[in-house]
């Protein structure tokens, strides 16, 4: 993540650095402010989730009491996609008695916190896991909730049992409801963002798959390939295209065209087995008529071709 990239003022000035000279480094774009006291060095190639990283790390070296980094924030220290999720403010909990506050670039909630749900990654007290999970699910809204569940039980980094488990003992608690609802939902088969976005957008349609991470055989037993979203009745695959997931499938040095004919061959086999096949990308899922009018009338077809 990158710390060393972080400047402190407090530490300049010791080393005997001025505010003006801090000030001019900030106008000719060699430091990006981060928040009060705390900048970040070369930012123009700095992502969100690195900056973040760095924005909790200042924010953690201003406090006068400690706290535990939760959240969003913890997410963010766990590895875990954040889609449509403001990074703009480090969150952190304290146990009670202390006070919840939100400022501009801090929001310390209050909150129980169990010894076994706090771990350190990175030498930062943060929330475990599961604990992280759970705080994103009863606060984020039901797809960025999926997504990042999603991706935590994709990567074993917590099993959906003890998610399970821990969700009953929030009931009646505020957001317990939502938690609920992500923790059942979510599944550690969607292998990206896009995949859990577009589950929840089906789902929402009345288009839930009847299963996903499909794999489908020819006749002769030879694996064809592995389909995102099935509706099985229906012999109807479905396949979510985001660009990461064609960088993943290229080989090194395999020209991007080859990629796309190899795909294109593939699907060709999958649809003379009998299977439709939909596809949607990333700018599909803005409006969602679009997935839902596509996946309709292949499930209409896929009837007409059973009956």
């Amino acid at each position: 993540m990158e710390p060393d990239r972080l400047f402190l003022r407090r530490l300049a000035v010791a080393e005997g650095w001025t505010d003006d000279e801090l000030a001019r480094h900030v106008r000719d774009g060699a430091l990006t402010r981060l928040r009060r006291g705390a900048y970040v060095a070369g930012a123009d190639m700095v992502t969100d989730e690195v900056r973040h990283h760095l924005l909790i790390r200042a924010t953690l070296a201003s406090l006068r009491r400690p706290a535990v980094v939760s959240h969003q924030s913890a997410a963010v220290l766990h590895g875990l996609p954040l889609w449509g999720v403001r990074l703009d403010r480090v969150h952190v909990t304290r146990r009670p008695p202390a006070s919840s506050e939100a400022g501009r670039c801090l929001r310390t909630h209050v909150a129980r916190l169990a010894d076994h749900e706090v771990t350190r990654v990175d030498g930062l007290l943060v929330t475990d896991p599961v604990r992280t999970a759970l705080d994103l699910a009863r606060s984020l809204p039901l797809e960025p909730a999926v997504a990042a569940l999603d991706a935590a039980l994709h990567r074993a980094l917590l099993a959906k049992p003890v998610l399970e488990g821990r969700v009953q003992e929030l009931a009646g608690t505020r957001g317990s409801r939502a938690a609920t609802r992500a923790v059942t939902f979510a599944d550690g088969r969607s292998e990206s963002v896009g995949e859990s976005r577009s589950r929840v957008l089906l789902h929402r349609l009345g288009l839930a798959p009847s299963t996903l991470q499909r794999t489908i055989p020819s006749a002769s037993g030879l694996v064809l390939g592995r389909a995102d979203f099935a509706w099985e009745d229906e012999r109807v695959v479905g396949e979510f295209d985001g660009r990461v997931e064609y960088g993943r499938a290229r080989r090194s040095g395999q020209d991007p065209a080859d990629v796309l004919f190899e795909e294109k061959r593939r699907e060709d086999a999958i649809r003379d087995e009998g299977w439709g096949v939909v596809r949607w990308t990333w700018s599909d899922l803005v409006p969602g008529t679009v997935v839902g009018d596509r996946v309709s009338r292949a499930l209409v077809r896929g009837r007409r071709r059973s009956g």
